[in-house]
């Protein structure tokens, strides 16, 4: 499978939840973790979220300049229908070229809008998309910022290789059917995947930065 690394990043709770039960937005750390985020966006060619995620987070998927990035990242956007709405602010703000990923081929809009604001509509799988942003558009190294079900699909496809999470412990959401990282409780993952730990900070603010590396098959 050609792909490229492929990074995600996750703030979570003290009992494992990504947000409510409600799908809330994620707003529920420090500055610190914000600033965490946009560090390790950074180090990213490429963005990639699924739409209910976007539309949560209000995201504009950029990197301010004043963090000196040597250039935006592309802002890749997942959805199943495709139903994305050309007035949301990632549309409206200047940043990478955005491409968006459709993935249910029964569910087809009308994508003329979106492409007249400069938008790249793609009909096709993950997996594909994965391969385009290599092929295509140079893509090494690309960051998932969420949901949950986005990373459900990309750990079924074994294409994860670093997990950076923000632990708030000071923050319970409880609900069995809150979402966790990889989507809800009753997904299951064809197979597990193992990571090991290179980065353990704890802030004194009751959150603790956390880094994973996944271990090869083969070690």
């Amino acid at each position: 499978m050609t792909r490229p690394t492929i990074l995600i990043n996750f703030a979570i709770s003290a009992d494992g939840k990504i947000s409510t039960v409600n799908r809330n937005p994620s707003q529920f750390t420090s500055p610190q973790d914000h600033k965490r985020l946009l560090e390790i966006r950074k180090r990213a060619d490429a963005l990639l979220v699924g739409r209910g995620t976007l539309e949560a987070d209000n995201m504009s998927m950029t990197i301010p300049v004043e963090m000196q990035p040597l250039s935006q990242p592309l802002r890749c956007i997942a959805s199943r229908s495709g139903r994305f709405d050309p007035e949301h602010r990632v549309f409206q703000t200047t940043g990478g070229a955005v491409h968006l990923l459709v993935t249910d081929p029964n569910e087809v809009n009308e994508f003329g809008p979106l492409e007249a604001l400069g938008a790249s509509v793609h009909l096709c799988s993950l997996e594909k998309f994965l391969e385009i942003l290599v092929d295509e558009h140079g893509v090494k190294t690309l960051l998932c910022e969420g949901g949950g079900t986005l990373v459900r699909s990309l750990a079924s496809l074994e294409a994860i290789d670093e997990v950076h999470l923000t632990w708030a412990a000071h923050t319970l959401f409880g609900g069995e059917d809150a979402p966790t990282i990889t989507g809800e409780l009753s997904s299951h993952l064809p197979a597990s995947i193992q990571f090991e730990l290179t980065h353990f900070e704890p802030l004194e603010n009751g959150e603790c930065f956390l880094s994973y590396q996944r271990i090869s098959p083969d070690s």
